[in-house]
């Protein structure tokens, strides 16, 4: 059995060797050349799964190591009678330590407490649950707006778009759809922006198109939108470098990127490949997880406000200002050089592990200090 595996799918060999004889390829240079003779395609969100790349292929099961499925051709997969799986909520725990990240950045830089703003989450699934967890952790009222899952539940709390527009940060955390009462393409426009509050952050980690950038951009010039942190892009791997500038936090589609995350990919495209096949799963990543950069800080908060210490403890595990310096490289590059930076940037990610591998050491009589983080996820 021939199976391709990108690349960049942590220990993707290593897992799927079991099963058949791994190719490993770039995700975006995976063509129907590749697949003709293959078996299985495991891809990330890079790689378009469709007629053009699968015809005349005997692929007889895809599946993405993302949470996302916008880049499979559902349709063309189920008329063929190919199997397919994704990853659900594996990076959602990423996701959230990413909007964390930013939240405490534009908190410190912005000179605002957390505790006296409200967040909007749009969609509450794997992400946003995570992401509402935190929230409320870092003490922010937090309101809830998803649609599908107002009308199966039918739980009021889940409320109405216009009470999202009240808040003072919205983030977004929906898959990209086009068609349906729900769609998303440019939920995030021209209509929605004016309908905020003056000075409303806004930060998508979703899909880029979720956002209409232009309009996005339009907004944050007038000061409509006070500040936005981006980590998606319409037109990836191309940058409109003119939103870019006027972004708060901007980085390059690397918000479900913690090595755990990624991991908790490979796996559970793993198990759906041996569930295919009908074989019991024998793979187990864990012991093959490095240890943690960072295994130990100390938050002591004596000198501190506790947002500032949750703020620096959080930027020792994880510097997103980093990540955010690395893409305004973008901004001084001759153009053809800039799409194959932003790949290079994904690519070769630096190892990020999520809070959890990471015990915090806290002075005993900072009681609020010490559940704060750990209802972030810390170790204690």
């Amino acid at each position: 059995m021939k199976i391709i595996v990108d690349e960049n799918i942590p220990y993707g060999g290593d897992a799927f060797e079991s099963l058949g004889n791994v190719i490993l390829r770039p995700g975006r240079a995976i063509s129907q050349e590749d697949v003709r003779d293959a078996d299985m395609l495991m891809v990330r969100s890079i790689t378009r799964v469709n007629a053009a790349l699968l015809d005349g292929s005997r692929v007889r099961f895809v599946a993405t190591a993302t949470i996302g499925t916008d880049h499979l051709d559902e349709a063309y997969l189920k008329e063929r009678g190919i199997a397919y799986a994704s990853a659900p909520g594996c990076n959602a725990n990423s996701v959230a330590e990413y909007i964390t990240a930013s939240l405490l950045v534009l908190a410190e830089t912005r000179g605002f407490k957390l505790w006296d703003r409200t967040l909007g989450i749009i969609g509450h699934g794997n992400v946003g649950k995570r992401v509402a967890q935190k929230a409320r952790a870092l003490g922010m009222r937090v309101v809830l707006n998803d649609p599908p899952l107002e009308r199966e539940t039918r739980d009021d709390t889940y409320r109405p778009l216009e009470e999202i527009f009240n808040c003072s940060i919205i983030t977004a955390h929906v898959p990209l759809t086009k068609s349906g009462p729900d769609a998303t393409y440019h939920l995030l426009n021209e209509a929605f922006f004016s309908r905020c509050k003056t000075g409303t952050l806004i930060l998508n980690t979703s899909r880029g198109a979720v956002c209409d950038g232009n309009a996005l951009r339009v907004a944050l010039e007038s000061g409509k939108i006070g500040a936005a942190a981006l980590d998606v892009w319409e037109s990836e791997p191309d940058v409109d470098l003119e939103l870019l500038s006027n972004c708060a936090i901007a980085t390059p589609h690397i918000a479900g990127y913690s090595f755990d995350g990624k991991v908790n990919g490979t796996r559970q495209i793993y198990e759906a490949a041996c569930a295919f096949l009908g074989v019991t799963p024998t793979w187990d990543p864990a012991p093959l997880l490095p240890a943690p950069d960072v295994p130990e800080v100390h938050a002591n908060g004596t000198a501190r406000s506790i947002q500032s210490e949750l703020a620096a403890t959080v930027c020792s595990v994880y510097d997103i200002l980093e990540d955010d310096a690395r893409m305004r490289a973008l901004l001084t590059m001759p153009a053809a050089e800039r799409g194959p930076y932003f790949d290079r940037l994904r690519k070769e990610y630096p190892r990020r592990r999520e809070f959890h591998n990471t015990r915090a050491v806290v002075d005993p009589k900072n009681a609020v200090l010490s559940k704060t983080l750990e209802s972030l996820g810390f170790s204690s």
